[in-house]
């Protein structure tokens, strides 16, 4: 690999604030870590909007629990996956988050309850989103696929909706954490299951971080890298192509226990529209003399992926690559777990 992270272990340090991240475009935190601005990346594209720490932390609510006990904040959330990864990966530069927000929740301070919406002043108005996801890469921890660089990403999910937040007393939250490569050139997400905690239910943010950093420690870049670079080996025609596609179209209306029978595919029909015409029209993973590779069909699919919503983003960019590197085990022998897809 470019630059080994095999030999990183995790720090004890105690946890740093990023409260003034976005105040330093290029400033180096106690001499460990680099802190830079990269370019917003859309990792995420419909169904949501762009927001910035700031935002987060200067105009937004934080939800409480039924006993008023405040839930962990969005702003928290960030802050706390940043610190670890500062921590695990000392040395290396990380990039600002790229933050994606969706489901506002609108409300209004307790002196303009009798007002009318039309008198309604920008103070007299609260909100919070319910939905959040982010992710930032580390540029100096990078490899390269088919000409194609790729950087280290690390991130995070977190949905309210999760949480029974009129419950008497306070509960354990629930975040999800992924960490696995990002392909620079189209932001598409690579994700295993050896890089993604799924609702993690943590009690404070000690413990959340604790759980990252357990994360980051299991996890191995080069293993992930290894099996995305396998998928380049195998090739598929247009017509291979075509019985894939026309496969997952199928799977849809499949009645449910012949669905049970088969490895599950969470890749909507809207979605697997849009990866046949990426087939003929991307610049970057479609057709080349009337064939792509399995590592370019897996990119359709998670190019796919960046219209879901932020609660089913993570699952279904899993399943494209679980979907991915079975249809390719079975394309060369190795397995008939997806030979369904091929017959």
């Amino acid at each position: 690999m470019t630059n080994s992270v095999m030999s990183l272990a995790p720090s004890t340090k105690v946890l740093r604030q990023f409260s003034n991240i976005e105040d330093l475009p290029f400033e180096e935190i106690n001499e460990t870590v680099t802190v830079k601005v990269s370019p917003s990346v859309n990792f995420l594209e419909s169904n949501t909007s762009e927001i910035s720490l700031r935002e987060l932390a200067e105009d937004c609510i934080v939800p409480t629990w039924g006993n008023q006990e405040l839930t962990i904040s969005h702003q928290d959330f960030i802050r706390t996956v940043v610190d670890a990864a500062t921590d695990f990966y000392r040395g290396e530069t990380l990039n600002t988050p790229a933050i994606r927000v969706s489901h506002e929740v609108k409300g209004r301070i307790p002196s303009a309850l009798n007002k009318k919406p039309s008198e309604l002043l920008p103070t007299d108005k609260t909100k919070f989103y319910q939905r959040l996801a982010f992710a930032f890469t580390i540029p100096t921890i990078y490899e390269t696929i088919n000409g194609q660089k790729m950087e280290l990403c690390i991130g995070g999910v977190r949905n309210y909706n999760d949480l029974n937040l009129y419950r008497a007393a306070k509960g354990f939250e629930k975040f999800s954490v992924f960490v696995g490569w990002r392909v620079n050139v189209c932001s598409n997400q690579v994700l295993t299951g050896d890089g993604l905690k799924y609702q993690l239910e943590v009690s404070d943010l000690n413990d959340l971080y604790r759980q990252i950093i357990l994360l980051l420690n299991s996890y191995s870049p080069a293993k992930d890298f290894y099996l995305m670079k396998s998928l380049t080996d195998t090739h598929i025609s247009e017509s291979q192509f075509a019985q894939i596609v026309g496969r997952c179209r199928l799977y849809q209306a499949l009645p449910p226990q012949a669905q049970r029978s088969i490895p599950r595919l969470l890749i909507t029909d809207s979605q697997i529209n849009n990866c046949c015409r990426e087939f003929y029209t991307n610049p970057n993973f479609g057709a080349k003399e009337n064939c792509i590779s399995m590592w370019d069909f897996h990119n359709l699919l998670t190019e796919s992926n960046k219209s879901s919503y932020i609660d089913t983003y993570l699952q279904r960019a899993l399943n494209a690559t679980e979907v991915s590197v079975g249809i390719n085990n079975a394309l060369r022998g190795y397995s008939d777990k997806y030979e369904w897809f091929l017959s």
